[in-house]
């Protein structure tokens, strides 16, 4: 039962979070090798993605005249701490697409997908939560 794990692509591989409940083979698409590369190739598109998206809205946003210091204090602070959540979650998103294992494959693939997973909810919700701080602020 060792061998199978040290060999993701081989025949009867198991993961071994399946193997305590006897779970069957892992599909192919879901080994570790095939995994790290898809991340790798569209972690590259979410993290330009992503960067475009706050250039553009903050962009935007700025051009307009508009500043964090025109919202009430409160809403200024929410607003700084969801963009601080956002720049997180970029660095994050931008980790799980470089091309770079830091470990073992198999390690790799558990670390970039947790982390593309984070990172994107942590946009995701970093930037709902900016733009509802924005949104309750004075209309000027």
């Amino acid at each position: 039962m060792t061998q199978d794990f040290m060999t993701p692509n081989g025949p009867g591989f198991v993961a071994p979070r399946d193997a305590e409940f006897g779970a069957q083979e892992t599909h192919e698409l879901m080994s570790s090798e095939v995994n790290v590369q898809r991340i790798m190739w569209t972690g590259t598109i979410w993290f330009g993605v992503a960067v475009s998206a706050v250039a553009i809205t903050l962009g935007l946003l700025l051009s307009s005249g508009w500043r964090p210091s025109v919202l009430p204090e409160t809403l200024e602070i929410v607003w700084w701490a969801a963009s601080a959540i956002v720049a997180v979650s970029v660095g994050l998103i931008g980790w799980s697409g470089c091309p770079i294992l830091e470990v073992s494959v198999p390690v790799a693939s558990n670390n970039k997908s947790r982390t593309m997973q984070f990172g994107t909810g942590m946009f995701i919700a970093g930037s709902a939560i900016a733009m509802w701080a924005i949104l309750m602020g004075p209309a000027s």
